[in-house]
């Protein structure tokens, strides 16, 4: 499937609001926690990470439904391909059942240590996608210099001063 600059931009746009708000959600997760509301700071800090995760897959021109499907291929696309550690995906996992367990297990206990792994967890992810974003809008400066470069370089090598107007 064929993308023009359009939707390159657009793409682009999604994932930096997605990480925009990975960022709120990591934040809020860190309020929660300091002020001993685990459950509530699990939930945001796997948040965080679903958004940071999904901001990749942006990029990708990739949406998902279930939570399922944007893990397995954040993992295929980026763990597994070497742009990402692959214990960050045995961590997003540990996150995912935390959150679940919090949201929907009536007598799940939470403790700070798991609230804390969970937050950690998120700040890891978020900053590792923080800086992979940068990384592509650096490649794709360079690129684009590269490329006024060359045409700027064929146009010279190429250009006639000898032709009559």
């Amino acid at each position: 499937m064929q993308h023009n600059l359009d939707d390159i931009g657009g793409a682009r746009e999604l994932a930096l609001h997605r990480i925009n708000v990975a960022k709120d959600d990591l934040e809020a997760a860190e309020m929660n926690f300091e002020g001993g509301h685990y459950r509530s700071s699990n939930n945001r800090a796997y948040y965080a990470i679903f958004r940071a995760i999904s901001a990749c897959l942006a990029l990708e021109f990739k949406a998902y439904k279930q939570h399922a499907q944007v893990i397995g291929n954040f993992n295929k696309d980026f763990v597994h391909t070497g742009v990402f550690p692959k214990e960050i995906s045995r961590k997003i996992s540990r996150a995912q059942e935390v959150r679940h367990a919090s949201d929907y297990d009536d007598f799940y206990i939470v403790s700070i240590e798991d609230a804390k792994e969970q937050l950690e967890t998120a700040k890891e992810v978020v900053a590792l996608v923080e800086q992979y974003l940068k990384t592509q809008d650096e490649r794709k400066l360079l690129d684009g210099e590269l490329r006024e470069t060359q045409t700027a370089d064929y146009s010279s090598k190429h250009r006639r001063s000898d032709c009559a107007v």
